[in-house]
């Protein structure tokens, strides 16, 4: 009970100071082979009260981030058909435009939203999404249209869309000249904010876990690193890992019974596995070097993390059948924050030869590759269909979020008006 009233407490105390704030968005580079796409805007039905979440828009932020799609311009829109019977084929054709989406938004008799969505194949000359949504609330709007989204992606690409997701990250502001910190969840494009936890101490390292019912974090409100679990309906919090020394990196086991840490109650920081239901720990590593930042493999059994035991940062596999430990990383001098594609086929990771950027290593052929060119990158996160990378950066001194389509040069960098944002993590898929 003490433990809950502390909570709500220090979650009251800088509501006001911290007010609610989603994050901006700026794309900085876009896609040369994107494929265009035709978003006709919707009709609303007589005395339909217009939201203010326009429902198209949000899909076309969607398609167009993922750096796949770009969405034609109102004005070039040759006409503005409203069902199928009225497409003019031949002159979307003459645009080279493959595909459409149509959209019409009514008021129920509750006073709610009623919304159906079509999407067309102007080749095969046939709608080929028909879906429809009733009695929706405002504030669900922007919820159903990254579920189109990941209809429309999935239909063209043969990948779940993961726009209908969630993202954490740390919110850092100065208030009255003192920093706060904040672990916040928002929509996959930044949106609809909300707080998880408000301290005046660090908050850091949030990570999912794959039933996306908890966050694991690091937080210093009692003057010391412990690692939380909290799950995300408020009901549960408690302190899983407050031994002497570092208590960090908290990555959780495929299945989200376990979770691998990094503590240094033996001396060096090395890699363990805490069961949580039985609070038994297991070491991995035994090396006098740093040995952190621990992720699990999607099969569950390995882990991939960062040891300085061969003079500089690189990253290492370690098998839990049999212990072995071998080397990963030899691009660079520098290779830390690893993270694995859900498929289990790329490592990410913040690669230093000369500039700290994320880096892709595809594990079954070796290849490598720099993915990002924005400046002191760190935290990469995948999206849970592997298509895109979310991860921390730099701009002019301040903190901001980034997501990189992977196999296009599309960035969209996410910010906040005040304050700085870091600390990444992307949710599993939502159900």
């Amino acid at each position: 009970m003490k433990k809950n009233v502390f909570v709500i407490a220090l979650f009251l105390m800088f509501w006001q100071q911290l007010s609610l704030a989603d994050l901006t968005i700026e794309i900085s580079s876009s896609s040369d082979n994107a494929l265009p796409l035709a978003i006709i805007p919707f009709d609303y039905a007589v005395g339909t009260k217009q939201p203010k979440t326009d429902v198209a828009k949000v899909i076309a932020a969607d398609l167009f981030s993922s750096g796949k799609f770009k969405v034609l311009p109102n004005v070039r829109l040759p006409s503005l058909p409203s069902s199928l019977g009225d497409v003019d084929f031949t002159e979307w054709r003459d645009l080279d435009v493959d595909n459409m989406l149509l959209g019409e938004i009514s008021m129920s008799k509750k006073g709610l939203y009623n919304i159906k969505l079509t999407f067309i194949d102007l080749l095969r000359k046939k709608e080929v999404i028909s879906k429809r949504w009733e009695n929706i609330y405002e504030n669900n709007l922007r919820q159903v249209a990254h579920k189109m989204s990941d209809q429309i992606y999935q239909e063209i690409t043969g990948v779940r869309g993961s726009f209908n997701t969630k993202i954490a990250y740390v919110t850092v502001k100065k208030v009255s000249g003192k920093k706060k910190y904040s672990l916040d969840i928002a929509d996959s494009d930044g949106f609809n904010s909300q707080p998880l936890l408000r301290s005046n101490k660090p908050i850091m390292s949030p990570s999912w876990s794959p039933d996306g019912k908890n966050m694991a974090y690091v937080s210093f409100e009692r003057g010391r690193s412990e690692i939380i679990v909290q799950s995300l309906n408020g009901k549960m919090r408690k302190v899983v890992a407050s031994y002497e020394g570092i208590n960090g990196s908290p990555s959780w086991s495929p299945d989200s019974k376990k979770i691998s840490v990094t503590l240094s109650k033996s001396g060096s920081a090395d890699v363990y596995i805490l069961t949580l239901a039985t609070k038994k720990l297991r070491r991995l590593t035994y090396n006098f070097a740093i040995e952190t930042e621990s992720v699990w493999a999607p099969d569950g059994n390995s882990l991939f993390f960062n040891s300085d035991r061969r003079g500089k940062p690189q990253i290492f596999q370690v098998q839990l059948g049999t212990g072995a430990i071998k080397r990963i990383t030899f691009e660079g001098a520098y290779n830390s924050n690893p993270a694995i594609s859900p498929d289990g086929n790329f490592l990410a990771m913040v690669n230093s030869s000369g500039h700290f950027n994320i880096g892709l290593l595809d594990l079954e052929t070796s290849e490598f590759n720099i993915i990002t060119n924005t400046y002191l990158d760190e935290s990469p996160s995948f999206s849970p269909n592997g298509e895109m990378i979310l991860y921390a950066m730099n701009d002019k001194g301040k903190a901001k979020l980034a997501i990189v389509a992977i196999g296009n040069s599309m960035t969209k960098i996410l910010s906040t008006e005040s304050g700085e944002v870091r600390a990444p993590s992307w949710g599993p898929f939502i159900d």
